[in-house]
C-alpha cells in the first residue's frame, strides 16, 4: 500500500480531504484533512435532482485546491467518492468529466448501500462495539448498517438527508409536522431487522447534537470518537434543539456552522434511535472516508485489524517508542504478579487488559526527554489513543503511564473521576505496572523468580540487583503487602 493515501469525500453538504500516513503494517495516523462547505446539493433537490452551476463551481474550485495539497504532501495514492448528492443527479456527469479532464481526479459515485458500509467498516474497526446499528445522516440520505458480533450484516439507505428535509419542507420556519411525516413514510422500508440497543452516531449532525451534550452536562474529557450516551438521558435536550428558532441554537451549545440543518439532523436522528429501539448512543469521529481508507488498508485481512492488534496502540509505537524492545518479558511478568494480587483487588481480566495495554506503551514518554517522560506519556495517551477504547479506558491506561511509582495522580484523578474506576483498583494497577517495569528493566531476561505467601511477595535470583531494590524499596505498595528479597 502507497504510504501516503489521501481520500476525497464529497458529500451533500462538505467536501473532504483526508491524508493518512502508514507507519507499519497495522499502524497508521491522520496526517492532514481539510473541509469544505461546497453545498454541491444545494438547490438540487427542488429541481429533480440535478446539480446547480454555482454548487457545481464551487466543488470544482475546492478540488482544484485539494489537487495542490496532495502534490505538496506527495500523496502516493488518492481515493475519490461521491455520495448522494451526485448519485441522485441526472446531470452528474457534466461535473464528473470536468474533473476527470481538467484536474486528472476520478470520482466514484458510491452507491447508499456501499456508503453506509464504509461508514460500518470504519466504526466496527476504530470503536469499541460488537452488536450495533450505523445511523450516518447526510445532506442527502441516511445510510445504516447492522454490525453483529463485529460483522457487518447488512446495510440500507433511506432518502432522509439535512438538506433534503430542509429544501422540501423549510422556508423561514421549519414545517416539523409535514417533515415527521415524509421521515415516518420513509422509515417504513426499513428492514424490521435493523433493531439494536447500541446506535453509533456518524456524520456532521450526530457529532455536533455529541458536542452540545458534552457541553451541557459539563462533560469532563474533551474528545468526541467514544463518547457515550443514553437515549433517555439526551432526549428532552433533543426536542429543545428541533424546536427552537435559529437564533436560540448558540444558547444550546450547537456551533454557528450546523444552525442551518442541524434541526432538521435531529428530526431524523430522532426518528431512527425511536424506530430502531436504541438505547445508548456512541459517537464516531470517523465514518466514510476511514471507511474507504481501511478497505484499501486492510484488503490482505478482510476489511478487520487483527483482534491483538489496536491501530492506536501500533501508530503510537510506530512513531514514539523509539527503543523498540520487545513487551514479551513486560507481559508475562505482569500476567504473573496480576494472578498473584488480583483477589486483593478483585481484578478482572478486563483490568489485566488495560495493564497490558499500558505496558504497550510505558517507553513512549522518552522520545521527548526522559525527564519528564511519565508526564509526556500521559499527554500523548491521552490525546493519541482513539481507536478502540471507551473514554474510561483510555483515561484509565494514560492516568497508568502518568502515575508510574505513586499512588495514583490525585490531580488528574480528580479531574477525570467521573469517568475512572475506583481509587482502590486504581493503586493496584499502578503497583503492578511499577513493579513490573522495574523487574523488566533491571533484568531483561527475566532470571529472577518471585513468589507470594500470605501478605508477603519474595524476589530472589542472581540478577536482583542494589539498585533494583533501591527502586522497590521507594515504591507504593497497597494492602499490607511486604517485599522481601532473597
Amino acid at each position: 500500500m502507497a504510504k501516503r493515501t489521501a481520500v476525497i469525500d464529497i458529500g451533500s453538504n462538505s467536501a473532504r480531504l483526508v491524508i493518512f500516513q502508514k507507519t507499519s503494517r497495522y499502524g497508521f495516523h491522520l496526517l492532514c484533512q481539510h473541509k469544505s462547505r461546497v453545498r454541491i446539493g444545494e438547490g438540487a433537490y427542488q429541481r429533480g435532482g440535478n446539480l446547480q452551476p454555482l454548487p457545481m463551481e464551487r466543488a470544482f474550485q475546492t478540488l482544484k485546491s485539494f489537487k495542490t495539497i496532495l502534490h505538496d504532501y506527495q500523496v502516493h495514492k488518492t481515493l475519490c467518492v461521491a455520495t448522494s448528492a451526485l448519485r441522485d443527479a441526472p446531470n452528474r456527469h457534466t461535473f464528473l468529466n470536468r474533473v476527470r479532464e481538467e484536474l486528472g481526479i476520478s470520482i466514484r459515485v458510491i452507491d447508499g448501500d456501499e456508503e453506509a458500509r464504509f461508514g460500518a467498516i470504519a466504526a466496527s474497526n476504530l470503536l469499541p462495539i460488537r452488536d450495533a446499528i450505523t445511523i450516518d445522516i447526510g445532506g442527502g440520505s441516511s445510510d445504516m448498517t447492522r454490525i453483529v458480533n463485529g460483522q457487518i450484516v447488512e446495510s440500507f439507505s433511506l432518502n432522509l438527508g439535512t438538506v433534503r428535509i430542509k429544501e422540501l419542507f423549510t422556508s423561514d420556519k421549519i414545517h416539523i409536522a409535514s417533515a415527521q411525516q415524509y421521515i415516518e413514510e420513509e422509515l417504513a422500508r426499513l428492514p424490521r431487522t435493523f433493531v439494536a440497543e447500541m446506535a453509533v452516531g456518524i456524520g456532521g449532525s450526530a457529532r455536533a447534537f455529541a458536542k452540545g451534550v458534552m457541553s451541557t452536562i459539563h462533560y469532563p474529557f474533551d474528545k468526541l470518537h467514544a463518547f457515550t450516551y443514553r437515549t433517555g438521558d439526551i432526549h428532552p435536550y433533543l426536542r429543545q434543539i428541533i424546536h427552537a428558532g435559529i437564533p436560540e441554537l448558540d444558547d444550546l451549545s450547537i456551533k454557528i456552522e450546523r444552525h442551518d440543518t442541524i434541526r432538521e439532523g435531529m428530526l431524523i436522528f430522532e426518528a431512527i434511535l425511536s424506530r430502531i429501539g436504541a438505547k445508548e448512543v456512541i459517537t464516531s469521529g470517523v465514518g466514510v472516508r476511514e471507511g474507504v481508507f481501511l478497505r484499501d488498508f486492510l484488503r490482505k485481512n478482510h476489511g478487520h485489524f487483527p483482534k491483538e492488534k489496536n491501530p492506536s496502540i501500533q501508530s503510537i509505537q510506530d512513531r514514539l517508542d523509539i527503543l523498540d524492545l520487545p513487551t514479551g518479558n513486560k507481559h508475562r511478568i505482569a500476567n504473573k504478579l496480576f494472578k498473584m494480587f488480583r483477589e486483593d483487588f478483585q481484578g478482572s481480566p478486563h483490568d489485566q487488559q488495560m495493564l497490558l495495554s499500558a505496558l504497550d506503551l510505558s517507553d513512549i514518554g522518552k522520545m521527548l526527554t526522559i525527564y519528564k517522560e511519565h508526564e509526556h506519556a500521559f499527554y500523548v495517551a491521552r490525546h493519541e489513543l482513539n481507536f478502540g477504547f471507551t473514554h474510561q479506558e483510555m483515561l484509565l491506561i494514560a492516568l497508568i503511564l502518568r502515575s508510574k511509582g505513586k499512588k495514583y495522580h490525585k490531580a488528574l484523578y480528580r479531574e477525570y473521576r467521573p469517568l475512572l474506576l475506583s481509587k482502590s483498583k486504581l493503586k493496584w494497577l499502578v503497583f503492578i505496572y511499577t513493579l513490573t517495569l522495574v523487574l523488566h528493566e533491571n533484568s531483561a531476561k527475566a532470571k529472577i523468580h518471585f513468589s507470594r505467601a500470605s501478605h508477603t511477595l519474595l524476589i530472589e535470583g542472581e540478577e536482583v540487583t542494589y539498585l533494583m531494590k533501591e527502586q522497590i524499596e521507594g515504591m507504593y505498595v497497597p494492602g499490607k503487602i511486604v517485599i522481601r528479597f532473597s
